[in-house]
């Protein structure tokens, strides 16, 4: 007898093969007495403990696909950190010294404590982080146990396994496509976390989101996964085996068919050029652009220049890193977007300073810059030096009002009058632009549109503030829905809005590189297109399939319909006729 289950497919593909479990269970703990004369050696136990948990990270990030995302390094440079923080590196020392007590105790002791904290905060950014340290500490306990890790399960053969587990951190990701693993299974988990997102660009297909998945399904027994549909199937008989086994190899011949759309332009049934541009966090990720054919840059993070460190980058480190990056695109063009942190982007604390009560909707983006322009002149500055060396752009995140508009152009004739009376080299006429990622943006995106040379619309950010729910939150984030009504119309606005002034306006959020709502957008009136490198091809197929003059009626009946139901169906007329893998 067959059993189905539902959940989230985060990332296409279908798999076939046997389950292995990966359940992370805390490790029971005792506590026992140290008498005076051993203390040192339990502590040196400890700090060796803490040395192979170094080890066992610093070998996974040794270990990191090219085609991996940025920001797997730095979450597993986070954890490093966490090793060597105070908290973690000398606390439980002290606790093993002044209570004679065994190591495992000790940090039992201090992780209990940092866990009330944390639970005390109730805030879900800072949930997540009490989970990195959970991990960290699992990690460290046991090794002084002697227990098999996460890290050491994960180091063994998992070659054509679908590996099923509670939940799984980005680190854990790399090791499975390091394995060969044929998919995974989570039981928490959504659509735009970090290990989704990583799952997709390695092109492991998975499914999150299935509660009790590590109860219902068995060590080695053989199961469908399929990531497309969000499914998994066990027990399966010969009969839907021979059908997944087939959908499987269309999956791959499909992908194979992509590969030869590299060198081709995006261009529709009926003839019309579409921008295809990347997402890009370091010069590293360049290769990833230049193997799926992007023609620039959309979207270049600025923050990692500024996270996992406690001193801020000067003016001449900027430069020299964005002009690296102006020079490896060869004349293509570079968009960069200013310091973007707070809220989900973490730096050192000598940097970030004390966390707000809510850092969404607190001092972050714009609103950080324009408060410290101490730090946001030696940006500008090097963003408009950077420009002399190729065609750049400049881009303000998360601003919500003319008036804040005012202040950073304020800023930026500034900093050319600086450089101007200093003779150095800058570009007089750097192209501006601004992110439309908050429903008071899009609301004024005419006044923007008038003022600036651009705009792209931040989708992650716009669903989030519009429908007000924390995309990260397990209790919440099935609300994120693209294509509620409100979302839709916030982006036609603003694409009217720059439509009628003439100004360009792109896309860099998710929804861009989703090709589910490639027809739709096109409908809109999106013409700039700005994704993570991997979802490209998918992207340009739809478009080269597409009679952009066929779809002002039906995207005009989506725009009048209210139901989100109603529009998903919609939407699914809409894409009638299209092999989405």
């Amino acid at each position: 007898m067959s059993l189905l289950l539902d959940g989230i497919g985060v990332s296409r593909g279908v798999a076939i093969g046997k389950v292995r479990l990966l359940e992370r269970n805390q490790p029971e703990l005792y506590e026992y007495a140290i008498p005076d004369k051993f203390i040192d050696a339990e502590v040196r136990r400890y700090r060796s403990a803490l040395k192979k948990a170094a080890a066992q990270l610093s070998d996974i990030r040794n270990h990191i696909p090219d085609k991996a995302p940025a920001d797997v390094a730095s979450f597993i440079d986070a954890h490093l950190l966490m090793l060597n923080d105070s908290l973690l590196a000398e606390a439980p020392v002290e606790i093993i010294r002044t209570q004679n007590c065994n190591a495992e105790w000790a940090l039992k002791l201090q992780r209990d404590k940092l866990v009330a904290v944390f639970d005390e905060m109730e805030d879900p950014y800072l949930r997540t982080r009490k989970d990195d340290i959970e991990h960290v500490i699992r990690l460290i306990q046991m090794i002084l146990l002697n227990q098999e890790t996460r890290e050491d399960m994960l180091s063994k053969s998992l070659r054509g396994h679908i590996v099923v587990a509670d939940e799984l951190t980005p680190a854990d990701a790399v090791m499975l496509e390091h394995q060969n693993v044929a998919g995974f299974i989570t039981e928490y988990g959504g659509p735009l976390s970090h290990t989704a997102i990583l799952a997709r660009s390695l092109g492991i297909p998975a499914v999150v989101g299935i509660h009790n998945a590590c109860r219902l399904l068995a060590e080695e027994e053989s199961i469908i996964l399929d990531g497309g549909a969000g499914m998994i199937i066990a027990g399966a008989d010969a009969g839907i085996l021979r059908h997944f086994r087939k959908r499987q190899e269309a999956f791959r011949r499909q992908r194979r068919e992509l590969d030869k759309l590299r060198n081709l332009p995006a261009r529709s049934l009926d003839g019309v050029d579409i921008t295809l541009h990347a997402n890009i966090e370091l010069k590293e990720d360049l290769r990833a652009l230049r193997q799926v054919g992007a023609l620039g840059v959309g979207l270049y993070r600025t923050e990692f220049l500024y996270m996992n460190r406690d001193t801020e980058p000067d003016e001449d480190e900027q430069l020299r890193v964005y002009r690296q990056v102006v020079r490896s695109l060869d004349g293509k063009p570079l968009t960069i977007r200013t310091l973007d942190l707070g809220a989900d982007k973490e730096c050192g604390t000598e940097i970030e300073g004390a966390l707000a009560p809510n850092p969404a909707l607190g001092l972050r983006a714009i609103r950080r810059s324009l408060k410290d322009a101490g730090q946001f002149m030696p940006q500008l500055r090097a963003i408009l030096r950077a420009a002399a060396n190729g065609p750049v752009r400049l881009m303000f995140p998360m601003l919500t009002s003319v008036q804040e508009l005012d202040l950073a152009l304020e800023l930026v004739e500034q900093a050319k009058a600086e450089l101007r009376s200093e003779r150095k080299r800058f570009d007089e006429n750097l192209a501006l632009g601004a992110m439309i990622e908050v429903p008071a943006a899009a609301l004024v995106a005419d006044a923007f549109a008038e003022r600036l040379d651009f705009l792209s619309i931040g989708t992650n950010d716009l669903i989030q503030y519009t429908l007000a729910i924390d995309r990260i939150d397990e209790e919440v984030n099935y609300l994120y829905d693209p294509l509620h009504p409100s979302v839709l119309k916030l982006i036609h606005m603003t694409l009217q809005a720059g439509s009628d002034a003439g100004t360009p306006v792109s896309m860099c959020g998710e929804m861009a590189g989703d090709p589910r709502y490639t027809r739709l957008l096109l409908g809109l009136g999106l013409r700039e297109f700005s994704m993570q490198p991997a979802t490209m091809l998918e992207v340009k197929r739809v478009i080269q399939n597409t009679r952009i003059d066929t779809l002002a009626k039906p995207t005009k009946r989506i725009l009048r319909t209210h139901d989100s139901r109603t529009i998903h169906a919609l939407l699914e007329e809409l894409n009638e006729g299209l092999v989405l893998t």
